[in-house]
């Protein structure tokens, strides 16, 4: 499925006491890469933003009353996350608001526009639970470098929730096999096992830059799990 990662940026934190959107941005996921077919908005709405707002993200209202209003472009967001699954940290945030928007403009609620929500911040504190999981916290976990986030754009910080999603979203969650019951398994399928010569095989011995790479990697993976991944663990055990 097409993947979108969006975040906004708002004027207040309740639309229900005015506060607008005045930033919108979305990435494109295809087959977990980036596909370069970004969604960015700066939208004006025609009020000031709360002094706590503005410290966050920047945007002044002079600089926005220079942009369109939600409505005018809002078919823009509406055809690009058609059929797409749409990743949001906090989507309880962000949705709130889309569905305000999309209310004045006429238009259905934003999780009827889009094939699912899913909330990568649920989603982080169900693989760390305990831990803190914002953005930046998530960041400094897998080694993605935000050190250029000094305010909050919603464009960079869909970029970089794309790159955590992509983190947390590995795939492989463990590296161990049960060699038995597979072979009890093959055996009751009637599987025949094919014997290899490994004296065949040929062995290709890491360079010290490879080597150095694959270190740092695993630094990464045991800053993430909060412990000794499960290749340091096999190594400790070899030695």
């Amino acid at each position: 499925m097409r993947q979108i990662i969006l975040d906004t940026e708002t004027t207040g934190l309740d639309p229900a006491q005015g506060h607008r959107v005045v930033e919108l941005a979305c990435v494109e996921l295809e087959n977990r890469s980036l596909t370069g077919n970004h969604l960015h908005l700066y939208l004006n709405p025609d009020r000031d933003s709360d002094p706590e707002a503005l410290a966050v993200h920047g945007l002044t209202t002079d600089f926005l009353s220079q942009h369109p209003r939600f409505e005018d472009v809002a078919h823009q967001l509406v055809e690009y996350v058609k059929g797409a699954e749409v990743i949001i940290h906090n989507a309880a945030f962000d949705v709130k608001f889309l569905n305000a928007e999309l209310g004045r403009a006429g238009l259905p609620r934003f999780d009827a526009l889009c094939e699912k929500v899913t909330d990568s911040l649920l989603f982080a504190r169900e693989l760390f639970p305990g831990k803190r999981n914002s953005l930046d916290a998530l960041c400094e976990r897998f080694g993605i470098s935000n050190a250029h986030r000094t305010l909050h754009g919603a464009l960079l910080d869909s970029e970089l929730l794309a790159e955590v999603w992509l983190a947390m979203t590995r795939g492989q969650e463990g590296l161990r096999m049960d060699f038995n019951d597979q072979d009890a398994g093959n055996a009751q399928a009637g599987t025949e096992r094919v014997r290899v010569d490994t004296s065949l095989l040929r062995v290709v011995v890491p360079t010290a830059e490879e080597l150095q790479a694959h270190a740092a990697y695993m630094d990464v993976l045991d800053k993430a799990a909060g412990k000794p991944c499960v290749w340091r663990a096999l190594e400790a055990n070899m030695v």
